[in-house]
């Protein structure tokens, strides 16, 4: 019995910092707090893409994008887009009187989940109404489009899965305004 009383009296007589149940108590509040200091230093030193620091001038710029989708639906256009290998191909048509053939086209490809992965590519003219412009890197999977002219007075915009085979059609309607 004496050696299970000095293992006792020995266990009693060492000093705080070499308790285990000193270290287990304070294990987790420590943790608790090391895991609050880096939660606000990474929340302090990253900036937040959704938040938006002057409303009022994203709530004007709305305007702006309306008037857009109301003249591709003024001008009756519609967009066929086709992919090829590395390079896409979109053929503009209008139904209105007045022809639109611009330069070019500035196509926009915004990746649902990854802002990172967002494009855009620029298409020349070819022929009348049909332009072409080269992919970089890979673009498999769904995508939201965004068809403009070099001016950007009118837009239009779609969603589409690549690669395609039969072809995405893009069309200004009434969806696209509100």
């Amino acid at each position: 019995m004496s050696d299970t009383a000095n293992t006792h009296s020995d266990e009693a007589n060492r000093p705080w910092y070499r308790q285990p149940w000193f270290w287990f108590l304070v294990l987790f509040p420590a943790m608790s707090i090391t895991y609050c200091i880096i939660a606000i230093t990474i929340a302090l030193n990253t900036q937040s893409s959704m938040v938006v620091d002057d409303y009022s001038k994203e709530g004007l710029g709305i305007n702006q994008s309306m008037a857009r989708y109301v003249l591709a639906s003024d001008l009756g256009l519609e967009a066929r887009i086709r992919q090829s290998q590395r390079q896409l191909e979109v053929t503009l048509e209008s139904s209105a009187a007045t022809a639109v053939a611009p330069e070019y086209l500035v196509l926009q490809l915004f990746h649902p989940t990854l802002g990172k992965e967002d494009r855009v590519i620029q298409l020349r003219s070819v022929s009348p109404g049909l332009y072409r412009g080269q992919i970089a890197g890979n673009i498999d999977g769904r995508w939201y489009l965004d068809l403009s002219g070099p001016s950007a007075d009118w837009r239009i915009k779609g969603e589409g899965r690549f690669p395609v085979e039969s072809g995405i059609t893009l069309r200004p309607d009434d969806s696209d305004r509100g």
